[in-house]
């Protein structure tokens, strides 16, 4: 069976208030269609169609890739119109319907209703709901079977009873959606063409309806205003950290936690309140995150631990390696094993080696730092020159000096130290002391400044 999904992404979000097209919106660090479309993807379609109208080019700009078919809807008559336009682009065998706006159908799910596509028959994803309200109704005969779908506006009352809801998800016979938009008709209460329709056709052509719900009507729960957004968003949360925790991490309050990315854990995980996790992020066994950090796009080998307050974005952690509190590591940054950052140090494109110890109140640029070297208090590389970048480099078993500026690009050999309060610009070879400030001197008889009084 060959597979092609609809994407309909046309709707313009009144209600969202909002200049950003309504499936552009985000949950968990992506948009709601970048969502819907990292499902479809998983189901080996041969080609993804996303029909877009309102803010059509900030869509296809943000989500442009060579598997997507943006087909423009440049009226938006409906969903049985949205459709319709992205059918003579269909060469597969089935076709799966999805809704740029419901973000958190799982791939599961859709695997079961496709299931369902077979020749004289079509699937139909329903949910039960406590209160339907908005939703078409599905409607049965007395043997169960589904006859047709009713929109809300245009349901009787004795319709609005049922509890069993039209998702808008369908997986059907290319060859019959093509008819089916063919005869389309917009005769009903708004005045557009429903894709609902094609169930009272395809029941009229003498196809099955089965159905299928998802575990967890969440899953089809689309956003319409902010508030229905935050929602999705907490649910959202609430499910990877479901999923973390069954993984083997201990999170100190669920509620409190965020994942906006793609993230990979070992055993014996430890995050504390108000961590977020963003883009791609490793972690191994036994690593503790302590509150209010962020880690983005890192890797954190095992044993790792990052105190309080701290900001870790394109970083690699080496063993047992430690930072913070209040430590940031920017994009280039590596520790090796053991290594020790400190509260209030900044490294961007910085290596450390193993055992390596910056304690605090230090800034650490374009720099490669050997094993087993301290890097005193207050010390900065001047790495850059208005211009250019330069490289400090520091050899193993250094000791830096506190307060000291090491001005690129510069040397320092293996066993170096640095004198206090020093700024280094020229190479420093192994083993030797530098030195670099001015003598003291001490003034006897020394007369302070007195304020003058005013008249």
């Amino acid at each position: 069976m060959s597979l092609e999904i609809v994407i309909l992404a046309a709707g313009q979000g009144t209600r969202m208030r909002s200049a950003l097209p309504k499936v552009l919106h985000p949950i968990a660090g992506d948009s709601m269609l970048g969502h819907v479309i990292h499902s479809a993807r998983q189901l080996a379609p041969q080609r993804i169609h996303v029909v877009i109208g309102h803010g059509a080019d900030v869509v296809r700009e943000r989500l442009a890739a060579d598997d997507l078919n943006f087909v423009l809807q440049h009226k938006q008559l409906g969903t049985g119109h949205a459709t319709a336009q992205a059918v003579p682009f269909i060469k597969a065998d089935t076709v799966l319907i999805l809704y740029g706006d419901v973000p958190l159908i799982e791939v599961e799910t859709l695997q079961r209703l496709l299931k369902h596509v077979a020749p004289g028959q079509m699937g139909l994803l329903t949910v039960e709901l406590d209160d339907p309200t908005g939703y078409g109704r599905i409607v049965r005969n007395a043997d169960g079977k589904v006859t047709a779908i009713v929109e809300h506006k245009d349901a009787s009352e004795a319709q609005r009873v049922i509890t069993e809801g039209n998702t808008g998800i369908l997986a059907v016979p290319a060859d019959c959606l093509a008819d089916w938009m063919s005869r389309l008709s917009n005769n009903n209460v708004q005045g557009e063409y429903y894709l609902t329709d094609v169930i009272e056709m395809a029941v009229s052509d003498g196809l099955l309806v089965a159905t299928e719900q998802p575990h967890d009507p969440m899953e089809v729960q689309g956003a319409n205003d902010r508030k229905q957004l935050a929602e999705l968003e907490r649910h959202y949360q609430q499910r990877e950290g479901r999923r973390l925790m069954a993984l083997g991490v201990t999170l100190r309050d669920p509620a409190r936690f965020d994942v906006r990315g793609d993230v990979t854990v070992g055993r014996d995980v430890l995050i504390d309140i108000n961590v977020i996790l963003e883009g791609r992020v490793v972690i191994e066994d036994d690593v503790v995150i302590g509150p209010n950090c962020v880690i983005k796009d890192s890797t954190l080998r095992k044993g790792v631990v990052i105190k309080a307050n701290s900001h870790i974005e394109g970083a690699v952690m080496g063993e047992g390696s430690d930072a913070g509190p209040f430590a940031r590591l920017r994009p280039g940054s590596v520790l090796g094993a053991k290594a020790h950052v400190g509260n209030f140090v900044e490294l961007k494109n910085a290596n450390l080696g193993e055992g390596a110890k910056v304690g605090h109140l230090t800034y650490l640029g374009d720099s490669v730092i050997g094993a087993r070297t301290n890097i005193g208090a207050g010390t900065i590389t001047c790495n850059y020159d208005g211009a250019n970048k330069h490289q400090t480099t520091i050899g193993e078993d250094v000791f830096i000096g506190s307060n000291n500026s090491l001005v690129a690009p510069v040397t320092i050999g293996d066993g170096a130290n640095t004198a206090a309060g020093s700024t280094i610009n020229q190479d420093v070879d192994k083993s030797q002391l530098a030195v670099a400030r001015a003598r003291q001197r001490n003034i006897d008889g020394w007369k302070r400044p007195v304020k003058t009084k005013k008249t």
